[in-house]
């Protein structure tokens, strides 16, 4: 029986259960992971221990969520995804695809080089700069660069700092901005493409987008789920389909959420996900992303 290690965080997460019963549906043995409970031994030989478990016995990985942050813990257990795929274990995510995906000004410089469609984007580090990007274009957004889940995601228009749910803030853009440039030191700001008071997430695996769903505000401009936005079923047009499938490749990912904005210039891409959650797609259609991941997987085993 083949060995998969899924790495988690959160045990009651929907898809890390997914992942674990569809593997066991699968004649697959799933172990649970914890990357922040890994150890390596460097010696004579190099060993990596997660608690009682040999990372070297495991016949491939699945990356649910290596854990967040963005201090050394993160580097060395994203070191350790990388060496042990250089050992021949299969991981997918792979370590490098994941990293495309969660640094969002690489990810957009990447989708930019392969000539798929991103809003137009500024990356500045002084305050004059970024007051200048939002003034060129009217309407602008500001990300944090490793942000998640759509926590820390602001909008100014026109020097009015919007909140999510649709109302005003009083503080004034540039006193924001030098608070937001402090803190990141980095701007990440791209323009606020008009749509129709959606988005949409499909859930690409392999070649094949196996389901989409738009993502509608209860209130406001601000979509995600997690943040309160409800979904509807999305039936993807051809051109909107190769168009996740060709962010997906370019990040480097065997299964991703891809995010699209439908604007009034066509389809642009917003982000691709490497560690995204199947269950807006199951909620909505009914499609488990996590039997088509452990499909996709045992192909190459």
């Amino acid at each position: 029986m083949k060995k998969i290690g899924i790495l988690i965080t959160d045990p009651e997460d929907w898809t890390t259960k997914s992942l674990i019963e569809a593997a066991s549906s699968n004649r697959i043995n799933p172990i649970p992971i914890n990357l922040a409970d890994a150890e390596v031994t460097i010696g004579t030989n190099i060993t990596y221990h997660a608690g009682k478990i040999n990372l070297h016995d495991l016949d491939a990985i699945i990356v649910r969520d290596a854990g967040g942050g963005n201090g050394e813990g993160v580097i060395f257990r994203f070191d350790i995804l990388r060496q042990l795929e250089s050992c021949g274990i299969p991981v997918i995510n792979s370590p490098a695809s994941i990293q495309n995906a969660a640094n969002k000004y690489h990810a957009t410089y990447l989708l930019a080089e392969a000539n798929i469609p991103v809003p137009p984007t500024k990356g500045v580090q002084d305050i004059e700069n970024a007051m200048n990007a939002l003034e060129s274009f009217g309407d602008a957004i500001i990300k944090p660069l490793f942000g998640y889940k759509g926590m820390g995601i602001s909008r100014i228009k026109n020097g009015q700092l919007i909140l999510p749910d649709g109302n005003l803030d009083d503080t004034p853009a540039r006193e924001f901005v030098s608070r937001m440039m402090n803190e990141r030191k980095m701007l990440y700001i791209q323009k606020y493409i008009a749509n129709p008071g959606r988005d949409i997430r499909a859930f690409v695996v392999g070649d094949e987008v196996i389901g989409a769903i738009y993502r509608k505000a209860e209130k406001g401009w601000l979509n995600n789920l997690s943040q309160g936005g409800n979904t509807e079923k999305c039936m993807l047009e051809k051109e909107q389909e190769e168009l996740c499938i060709r962010a997906c490749e370019k990040i480097g990912a065997e299964y991703a959420g891809v995010d699209l904005i439908e604007g009034k210039d066509g389809n642009m891409v917003l982000e691709v996900n490497a560690t995204p959650s199947g269950a807006g797609i199951y909620r909505t259609w009914g499609i488990n992303p996590a039997e088509k991941i452990i499909d996709h997987l045992m192909e190459r085993l």
